[in-house]
């Protein structure tokens, strides 16, 4: 039995569907050469996606590439996520460009939709920043599309360890984990419990494997390294402590000197878990995040944690969205380290 044909999509539609007029979508899918604010035409990509309205789109993009730099991510509200946007917006201006950004909430399917979309607006480049790419899903084609977008004239840059055919940054979550496991070692910390997020982020994995590895390395018995999963944000972190202090069966926070979050926003629900239940940071009990978002500063006590350059990352990442890439090399593959930022949240034990 044929499927009923797709009601068409007009630019009317579209517009509507991102609350901006006609002529400023328009501008935006049209490739028009006067300038649309970065959130505007954010909007208007996002409801063309959603609208699927790609084929007049397409035929004018032809003509000429556009003045964007598309951003494609898992989740648009982390605080990491929003210092690389940032920073990448601060870089794209310097060039006259725009940097427009997508959500895909790190599925396969919404990521090929999303990257086949938008290439057909023509952009000047695909920045991908995600845990959750994996090259081999839906047999391959998400390579296949970026791949084809590349021959096509266009730059692919990855913020992720991702082993892809494409310009990638990464940062080694695994060895700047190790540095706070470490440290927490040579502060006397020998029961910890590693708050390590949810076993489908790659990087939690990765960041819980750097603080055993930093621990065991300084002398911490494993038997005494307790590991939590978690829902990763400050909920999650907020709930996995507070089951820990009303769990007598497995001894609560009793005899744990340490809370490890896998990052700062677990960090910050541990502390506010921490202070319902009248248990001293750091008197009682040792608090570590990871990234350095900027509450962690704010945080009283001042979070001990690693903090990772996400502003260099940002602009980075743009430099090399920006930069032709030379045929006869490989992809670029640079990795980055965070550095240890100690707070008033540890105390030497």
């Amino acid at each position: 039995m044929p499927h009923p044909a797709r009601p068409t999509v007009t630019l009317k539609d579209v517009a509507a569907a991102a609350g901006v007029s006609v002529a400023t979508a328009s501008r935006v899918l049209g490739g028009s050469a006067r300038t649309v604010a970065p959130r505007f035409a954010s909007r208007v990509l996002e409801a063309a996606a959603t609208l699927r309205y790609t084929a007049d789109v397409s035929a004018r993009a032809m003509r000429r590439k556009s003045d964007a730099i598309a951003l494609i991510a898992d989740d648009l509200t982390t605080p990491s996520i929003a210092q690389v946007v940032a920073a990448m917006e601060r870089q794209a201006r310097t060039v006259d460009a725009f940097v427009t950004v997508s959500a895909t909430r790190g599925e396969a399917e919404r990521q090929l939709e999303t990257i086949r979309t938008l290439a057909g607006f023509r952009p000047r480049a695909l920045v991908l920043t995600s845990s959750r790419i994996r090259p081999g899903a839906l047999g391959g084609r998400l390579v296949d599309e970026l791949e084809a977008y590349e021959r096509d004239g266009g730059r692919v840059v990855i913020y992720g360890g991702i082993d892809m055919p494409f310009d990638s940054i990464r940062v080694d979550d695994r060895a700047s984990a190790r540095l706070m496991g470490a440290h927490l070692a040579a502060t006397g910390h020998r029961r910890p419990i590693i708050l390590a997020g949810t076993r489908d982020r790659a990087y939690a994995a990765e960041r819980t494997s750097g603080y055993m590895e930093g621990l065991l390395g300084g002398g911490v018995d494993a038997q005494d390294v307790r590991i939590v999963n978690c829902e990763v944000g400050r909920r999650g972190g907020y709930a996995a402590t507070a089951r820990l202090l009303a769990d007598d069966t497995t001894g609560g926070l009793s005899g744990a000197d340490a809370l490890v979050a896998v990052n700062d926003d677990v960090a910050v629900g541990a502390l506010a878990a921490c202070r319902a239940a009248g248990v001293d940071v750091p008197g009682r009990l040792t608090l570590t995040g990871f990234d350095d978002i900027p509450l962690a500063a704010d945080m009283t006590p001042r979070l001990t944690t690693i903090a990772l350059p996400f502003a260099d990352i940002g602009a980075r990442s743009i430099r090399l969205a920006l930069t032709a890439r030379d045929p006869g090399r490989g992809p670029v593959r640079e990795t980055v380290v965070g550095a240890l930022v100690e707070g008033a949240s540890l105390r030497v034990r």
